[in-house]
């Protein structure tokens, strides 16, 4: 299934609706190998304008452009911010709905999928600045008797996926029907399967029954069950659900007011594009349809990707957290030290840390996190003075998710490194 941000997956399952960041790693090379053309380089005859201003609308244009590739490699829609020194750009290309063709909104809310373990990753490390729990605590300490080996498994673990703990969400086998079979989608989604809710507690349950993929801290292996159990641990800790201590400690603090969790609603609050899911209703090439999937429960995600934002809003806490307002300098090291993610046994040019990841582009790394569920693909970067948030409504069958998947890297690429 479409999950949250699971990387180095290659199936249908894990690509349609989520963003991989291996895939990401190898869009940024074809981006590079194919620039962007500038719109509108040829319209510059009229009104002697000065050199920044010059820069200024040729940078704007590169960013229309590789915003417009996105939509032309078959997505529904895509919207991003870039904020920075200069100010704030923003833009649009597509429509928000298929049904009514109306264009989309820039300023519209949007599923964030693991976007979301940034924000639980930063309430987690709070803890630890607070002195009421530790990196290296073992989950048992916290979770009695929740998870096998419990006494073996850190947090610090849990933080970075070095815990070798099995995904129920991204993997066949786990909370969902087999989603490389055409008619377990069809049947699926006809019962109403995308709007039952999932608890924790039935996530962690469905990991834990399978084996682990290898003894703790020895590797890394991306697991939406890792945030789960770190939302289980914030909770015991504060007598609070993970999303009232975020929201008390994140987003009233910034000002997020069109940031929220939205635990077992189904739908999405506000102006928002709608996701689609594209379906094979018969045997034929033809026989596909683009299944409208904006109203579905998250629940599974929780802790892990549930998270419903804004492209200011993403950007405004990503500004926050690598200026330091969120967390001490210690606690920021800690959180940026990384371990290198492989792709089918090879470097990618990416790392993770205590939930956020490290993305080396042609001009130098950026941090953040990418994400992803049924209908919508996020990205959410930082380079340290600028902040690039990006939203897409995904469509297609593998090959059209991947394209999709090259021209949002090429957006990147071109928001950090195509001319500061």
């Amino acid at each position: 299934m479409a999950q949250g941000g699971e990387r180095g997956g290659r199936s249908r399952a894990r690509a349609a609706g989520r963003t991989a960041s291996a895939a990401l790693a190898a869009a940024v090379c074809l981006a590079l190998a194919a620039p962007v053309a500038s719109a509108g380089a040829a319209e510059r005859s009229v009104g002697q304008p000065s050199a920044g201003q010059w820069e200024a609308a040729d940078r704007a244009d590169r960013r229309t452009a590789a915003l417009r590739a996105v939509t032309g490699a078959g997505a529904v829609s895509a919207i991003a911010e870039v904020r920075d020194g200069t100010g704030v750009w923003r833009g649009g290309s597509g429509v928000s709905d298929l049904a009514t063709g109306a264009p989309v909104r820039t300023d519209g809310r949007f599923r964030a999928g693991s976007i979301t373990k940034m924000f639980t990753a930063t309430t987690v490390l709070q803890l630890v600045g607070e002195g009421r729990i530790g990196l290296d605590d073992p989950v048992e300490r916290h979770l009695p008797g929740v998870v096998p080996n419990g006494a073996g498994i850190t947090l610090r673990q849990l933080l970075n996926h070095s815990s070798g703990l099995w995904d129920p969400t991204n993997e066949k086998g786990g909370v969902f029907p087999d989603l490389t079979d055409p008619a377990a989608i069809r049947n699926w989604l006809d019962q109403g399967g995308l709007t039952r809710s999932i608890t924790p507690a039935q996530v962690v349950a469905a990991s834990v029954a399978h084996a682990p993929n290898f003894p703790p801290g020895t590797r890394f292996s991306y697991s939406n069950v890792n945030y789960t159990l770190l939302g289980m641990v914030i909770e015991r800790v504060t007598g609070h659900g993970y999303a009232q201590e975020a929201t008390a400690r994140i987003l009233r603090p910034l000002g997020l007011t069109e940031t929220y969790f939205p635990g077992t609603a189904t739908d999405i609050k506000g102006p928002h594009a709608h996701g689609y899911w594209t379906v094979a209703e018969g045997p034929g090439p033809a026989d596909r349809s683009d299944r409208d999937v904006t109203v579905a429960s998250v629940t599974w995600a929780n802790s892990a990707g549930e998270l419903v934002s804004t492209l200011g809003d993403l950007d405004r806490f990503e500004k926050a957290l690598v200026g330091g307002r969120l967390l001490p300098p210690k606690l920021m090291k800690e959180m940026t030290t990384t371990i290198p993610i492989e792709g089918e046994g090879k470097p990618t040019g990416l790392s993770y840390g205590l939930g956020l990841a490290r993305w080396q582009l042609s001009c130098g790394p950026v941090y953040g996190h990418d994400g992803g569920v049924p209908g919508y693909s996020s990205q959410l970067w930082s380079s340290g003075d600028r902040q690039v948030a990006m939203s897409v409504t995904t469509r297609g069958y593998l090959p059209q998710i991947e394209a999709q998947m090259v021209a949002e890297g090429g957006f990147l690429e071109q928001a950090f490194c195509g001319g500061r």
